[in-house]
């Protein structure tokens, strides 16, 4: 058993709703009937209200109200709605650690998603398995204070800087934040490609074969760390990385404001 796997086994995982474990499900089916997608996700009544209000947001600029369901997953699509309703079972589901702001977290987390998905579409990748991942690579952060609470205030020391967390995670624990979300995910039953992205997206370049998803969560992971809008914010990137990613470092200085821009609109506070 790895150290991993280990830490993990003595954990109380959060109990994840049925509704969930369907929507796990269908991630491994790109063919799944509206009606079907519709049937589970009406089985939650608070997550389809959820779902009303983010199609009634101003980042979908609807003309008129979204009122059901139906309308909602024609105005968000069906494979965002997918993943954002799975993202809402999880943060539904853990309980953020005392010392960690709770809107704060999940605003992080869904910033990290947004670039996640902004890096795929650009990339020609699977752009909602990208958000979704993004979305979930703290959640290990949750299960290292359950377990270790007196670890936090080492983890989220100030200043933060980019890479920073996984860094002390390493250095107090032997493994990352992304390393424990993969091994929930996998007793989870996710897709293998989200655990294996997961698994090594604190080190995307030590994988082998190199795993794309993995080197856009870690980038996304960066880029949601930094505030300033200068070319510092790129010197953080490892050359590796974006070479490995197929992506140039002037390209991504130039498109940072768009990839801002499209993190900001896409965080639903």
């Amino acid at each position: 058993m790895s150290n991993v796997a280990a830490f993990v086994k003595d954990l109380t995982l959060p109990t994840m709703p049925e509704v969930a474990h369907e929507l796990i499900r269908s991630l491994n089916d790109d063919e799944i009937p509206m009606g079907k997608l519709k049937e589970t996700i009406a089985k939650d009544p608070a997550l389809t209200v959820k779902l009303l209000r983010l199609a009634n947001s101003a980042r979908f600029g609807v003309s008129r109200e979204v009122s059901n369901l139906e309308d909602a997953m024609a105005v968000v699509g069906m494979a965002q709605v997918r993943t954002l309703a799975l993202s809402a079972c999880l943060s539904d589901a853990f309980p953020v650690a005392p010392g960690l702001n709770r809107d704060t977290f999940w605003r992080e987390s869904q910033a990290c998603a947004a670039y996640a998905q902004w890096l795929a579409s650009r990339m020609g990748a699977d752009s909602q398995q990208a958000w979704l991942s993004g979305f979930m690579v703290r959640l290990g952060e949750l299960m290292i204070v359950q377990n270790q609470p007196e670890a936090l205030a080492a983890i989220e020391q100030k200043p933060h800087y980019p890479g920073g967390r996984w860094e002390r995670e390493a250095s107090l624990l032997g493994f990352t934040e992304g390393q424990i979300t993969a091994e929930m995910a996998r007793r989870w039953k996710f897709p293998q490609s989200i655990i294996d992205a997961l698994e090594s997206s604190g080190d995307p370049l030590a994988m082998r074969p190199f795993c794309r998803l993995s080197g856009v969560l870690h980038l996304a992971e960066l880029l949601a760390t930094t505030d300033v809008d200068t070319s510092k914010d790129i010197s953080e990137v490892p050359q590796e990385l974006l070479v490995a990613l197929q992506l140039d470092r002037e390209w991504l200085l130039a498109h940072m404001a768009e990839a801002r821009e499209f993190a900001a609109s896409a965080t639903v506070h």
